[in-house]
């Protein structure tokens, strides 16, 4: 007699045959009879691999094919040079660099035939913001602090990490326009609060802006910063999808759950630049604490009408400091053509918005705070070249948190817990490793700009001028920055380098 189970597993396998069958048939026919795709008309069943491999490939590429330098927005030596710095390994490579300084726009400092000895260094100094023109100055003590992401497109691990390394490291964190957390608040470090344009977290019940809320926040936070635009997308405002809006988030926020909080695209009372100075003295006088701009720079209008209007009203008037951010910033979502077509790289917005507030005689009223895809401490100390005070990252702290740049930030689903609230993806990120990584991240930048500067033979980063730094313009040919963009007639110095 036939074995019984040799029957049974003869049946099964023809079902599962046929079922088999039976998909394929009916996948078949619906490539076939489909009008959306022309290949999987052309080439049913076989076309869908195409479509596999065009979604996996900035992953292969990323892992097998890409050179350490080609990837944008960052190359794998970049986010490298990141990681080491936030696991504390000390940045040493060996036989030779893969930077080409034969590109245009490589950077290149003049180190000194003599550089400052070791005994002769000094640290670099803190920076007062807003003293003599509010109750409640605020120091700056760290030349690299953590730009602005809200809570809700970061997740709470994610913020408790930045929170907790932002004290240790002692520098300050940026809230985003998504309002203040208990999350922000856990680590105890210097707190920057954002006013977006949705006024999220210092609102009313109708989205007006809530003086009774910004007296409250006063208490916790350092100082205020009213946000006109970011890198990522000028002219538009941020959107937080309804997946990621939840009812804590909502609540902070003062809006719904689990609906788009989508931002307006510019401040509703804040229609010019006497409006924007009104503002900034409003709060200033009613928090008694420092209050500044975030703004990305598409021509020097704005700058320009800025410095006019205060040298006309008075420098009580005055931001006391200007986050400049540039085209590249990226740590928000935006469309594709905000990403890669509006507002001016930081390279060419910076020395512009010093040169205008040194025309004015107002570099020493306004600190200055760049970014733009400055992660790493050569950017960081070029942008201090070119006249910023102080830095801001975002997606460096993000690739300290272990981020590995999967483009995903948008969507619910970032495997490293970043930037989701799906708690599964979360556990990945444990905090108490990720916020010693954080801290290392801020303070070994601090510790290699402070080098660069000691290489080219000044005692602290903060002397670090233009003619210390050239631009590669072509194979074989640099040129100093103070020749590219010539300090204005009062502050004119000659290029050292020749």
């Amino acid at each position: 007699m036939p074995d019984v189970m040799s029957i049974v597993s003869y049946g099964f396998g023809t079902l599962f045959g046929f079922i088999l069958t039976g998909f394929i048939v009916f996948w078949l026919i619906s490539d076939l009879t489909q009008t959306k795709h022309s290949i999987l008309r052309n080439y049913p069943l076989i076309g869908h691999l195409r479509y596999f491999l065009e979604k996996q490939g900035e992953y292969f590429r990323q892992y097998f094919f890409a050179g350490d330098r080609d990837e944008m927005p960052f190359n794998r030596a970049t986010r490298t040079w990141v990681y080491k710095n936030a696991k504390n390994e000390v940045g040493i490579v060996g036989f030779g660099s893969t930077n080409d300084l034969r590109e245009p726009g490589s950077i290149i400092f003049v180190n000194a035939s003599f550089p400052v000895l070791e005994e002769d260094r000094l640290p670099t100094p803190s920076l007062m913001i807003g003293e003599g023109f509010c109750q409640q100055p605020f120091e700056a003590k760290s030349v690299v602090n953590i730009s602005g992401m809200s809570y809700g497109a970061l997740s709470v691990p994610a913020v408790r990490a930045l929170s907790r390394g932002a004290a240790q490291a002692g520098c300050w964190l940026d809230t985003g326009e998504g309002g203040l957390s208990p999350f922000h608040l856990e680590g105890d470090c210097d707190i920057i609060m954002q006013i977006g344009t949705a006024k999220y977290g210092i609102r009313d019940h109708d989205g007006n802006f809530s003086p009774e809320r910004a007296r409250e926040l006063a208490k916790v936070v350092k100082a205020f910063e009213i946000k006109l635009s970011q890198g990522a997308k000028p002219g538009k405002g941020g959107m937080l999808p309804a997946v990621k809006v939840t009812d804590e988030i909502a609540a902070i926020r003062g809006i719904r759950a689990h609906q788009d909080a989508i931002s307006p695209n510019r401040h509703h009372d804040i229609g010019n630049i006497d409006e924007l100075l009104d503002k900034i003295a409003y709060i200033r006088d009613l928090t008694g604490r420092p209050v500044g701009v975030k703004t990305a720079i598409g021509g020097w209008h704005f700058i320009n009408e800025l410095c006019d209007a205060v040298n006309r009203r008075g420098r009580e008037y005055a931001p006391d400091f200007l986050a400049i951010d540039g085209g590249e910033g990226g740590s928000g979502a935006a469309p594709q053509a905000l990403f890669d077509h509006m507002s001016l790289p930081i390279a060419e917005a910076l020395p512009r918005v010093v040169d205008a507030l040194l025309q004015a005689d107002l570099k020493q009223r306004i600190r200055v705070v760049a970014a733009g895809k400055l992660v790493t401490s050569a950017k960081a100390a070029w942008a201090l070249c070119a006249g910023a005070d102080l830095i801001n990252t975002a997606r460096g702290f993000m690739f300290s948190l272990g981020c590995i740049q999967a483009m995903k930030c948008h969507t619910n689903d970032c495997p490293t817990g970043i930037t989701t609230h799906n708690k599964r993806l979360q556990r990945g990120l444990v905090v108490e490793e990720k916020y010693l990584r954080v801290a290392n991240y801020a303070r070994n930048m601090n510790k290699e700009i402070d080098m660069i500067a000691h290489s080219c033979g000044l005692q602290h980063a903060r002397e670090l001028r233009r003619e210390h730094v050239r631009i590669v313009e072509t194979a074989g040919k640099s040129v100093a920055l103070n020749i590219i963009y010539p300090y204005p007639e009062a502050q004119q110095q000659e290029d050292v380098t020749t």
